[in-house]
């Protein structure tokens, strides 16, 4: 089984089965990564017994590019979940956007489902919701959760409700009839998309069928929820409650694995799709422990992840790896258990990061870390290159929008975007985690990293093909008024006529 859990995600393997864990939480929100409080201790666990990745990341430092990427091995620039209507803008899938994920990409579900897994996907798809985009016409077999985030509440006259699915069909609409109080911050989803993968483990199991589990949850997104039993039960608030509760959660699916004997069978990783979200801090945000700034920026704040990867019997107890790793990595990763190989007609971003796990090894490759349609920097070894910077523009700064909040550093964390293609700002994140003191241009080491870098850089926009952006244009009609169920809850509502325009992207 293949299991996928994050900050927003879980998967699971038997002979292949997989599980990916996947949320939005900082690098620096787990006491394994060092986060004081201590109190994340199953993820911790998880850690002890399998290997923490401390240097990977993800594909876009926002969320639906980064999950556009997991299930697709690709670049977001490559399967089109960027857009061109302003340079280097961050830009995801709002109930409005008429783009999503294309027929044309190939997801890990649908390449699992020739090897006769089954696939789910529990809380947040974020890949687009009109018909076309729906997650189960693109591999997945069941589904319990949502096309967006739970923002809200709406009026459903200017903006509708955001509806929760069981597979093809709505059962409801968050607020309305899953409830989430936004002065308490007490909401249960956390503990029905619990039981919705332990149900699932346990149906697979009983019928000896591989199978792909992706835990996509968002509690930890803004704003932040948890269930009443652990509500007020944490040293960092409500940010606190509801990491809580998805460590506890995260340990009662291992455990459960483990109960039913396919711990051994099943493979598990922990991550993130970006940085916490800083403009959500304090209260609501999270740790990128000595990163530089958050959510939304190419600094390492933005783009780290916490990782874990535990497979018991497989994977060495107590591994720590410094391998430079990425969620694209987890395409080929689970292709690669399930003694699959990647599509051969398309450039595929992912490596099979089973050596590193198994064996040790480490695999040498760059990172890119990419903005809308720019590439804005790319690390190689321990040397991170940016050519280009920008936090957010001076005008939504003084709106109260700062993604690195108390963290200015001069000519770094730009508000006006700032070019340095011909003399990139360098740094060797080894000696400066926290990019603060950029190698002078003149130096030898400059010099020997950037000769190194520059050819990396260039092979890869030589050979760049980018994808049909799908976030460039947006229509109030086709919102989520009337979704597939509404007619059997009586949920329908009144669409405006269509009018569509280019989304604005102000970041």
């Amino acid at each position: 089984g293949i299991c996928y859990v994050g900050s927003e995600t879980l998967w699971q393997r038997t002979f292949t089965s997989f599980g990916v864990l996947f949320l939005q939480m900082g690098w620096g929100d787990l006491g394994a990564f060092g986060e004081p409080s201590k109190e994340t201790p199953n993820l911790d666990q998880m850690a002890a017994e399998g290997m923490l990745f401390l240097d990977f990341y993800t594909a876009n430092p926002l969320c639906s590019p980064s999950r556009a990427a997991l299930l697709t091995g690709r670049l977001p620039v490559r399967n089109g979940f960027y857009t061109t209507n302003a340079h280097a803008r961050n830009a995801y899938t709002p109930q409005d956007i008429v783009g999503g994920i294309q027929d044309s990409e190939l997801l890990l579900p649908e390449l699992l489902k020739k090897a006769g897994y089954i696939n789910k996907i529990i809380g947040k798809w974020h890949l687009g919701h009109r018909p076309q985009f729906h997650p189960l016409k693109h591999g997945f077999d069941e589904w319990f959760g949502s096309p967006n985030c739970h923002f809200g509440p709406y009026d459903n006259r200017e903006l509708p409700n955001i509806p929760v699915y069981r597979d093809w069909e709505m059962i409801g609409r968050y607020y309305e009839d899953f409830k989430i109080d936004l002065k308490t911050g007490e909401a249960n989803l956390t503990q029905l998309y619990l039981q919705e993968a332990l149900d699932f483990i346990s149906k697979q199991q009983a019928s000896q069928q591989p199978f792909f589990l992706y835990w996509a949850i968002d509690a930890t997104h803004a704003p932040v929820y948890a269930s009443k039993q652990f509500l007020g039960t944490s040293q960092r608030g409500l940010y606190g409650d509801a990491v809580r509760e998805i460590d506890d959660s995260v340990g009662k699916i291992l455990r459960h694995l483990q109960q039913l004997g396919i711990s051994e069978n099943t493979f598990v990783f922990f991550t993130s799709d970006n940085g916490a979200a800083l403009i959500s801090a304090p209260k609501q945000g999270g740790s990128n422990g000595p990163f530089l700034c958050g959510k939304q920026t190419t600094f390492e704040g933005g783009m780290r992840e916490p990782a874990i990867a535990w497979w018991p019997g497989h994977i060495p107890a107590g591994g720590v790896s410094h391998q430079l790793g990425n969620v694209m990595d987890l395409f080929t990763t689970s292709l690669s258990l399930a003694g699959l190989q990647p599509p051969s007609d398309r450039q595929i971003d992912g490596i099979d990061l089973l050596p590193v796990m198994l064996q040790g090894k480490l695999i040498d490759r760059p990172i890119f870390y990419y903005r809308g349609n720019e590439m804005m920097a790319v690390r190689v070894g321990l040397y991170k290159a940016h050519y280009w910077t920008w936090s957010n523009s001076w005008e939504e700064y003084g709106k109260g929008t700062d993604f690195c909040p108390g963290q200015s550093v001069s000519g770094v964390t730009t508000h006006t975007q700032e070019e340095h293609t011909y003399l990139p700002l360098l740094f060797h994140l080894g000696r400066d985690p926290g990019e603060k003191f950029p190698l002078s241009f003149a130096s030898e080491e400059y010099q020997r990293a950037m000769q190194q870098i520059t050819g990396i850089v260039q092979q890869h926009k030589d050979t760049l093909v980018p994808g049909e952006p799908q976030l460039n244009v947006c229509d109030k009609a086709i919102m989520n008024w009337s979704p597939p169920g509404c007619e059997k809850l009586g949920k329908c509502l009144k669409a405006p006529e269509s009018d569509p325009k280019k989304c604005s992207w102000p970041h």
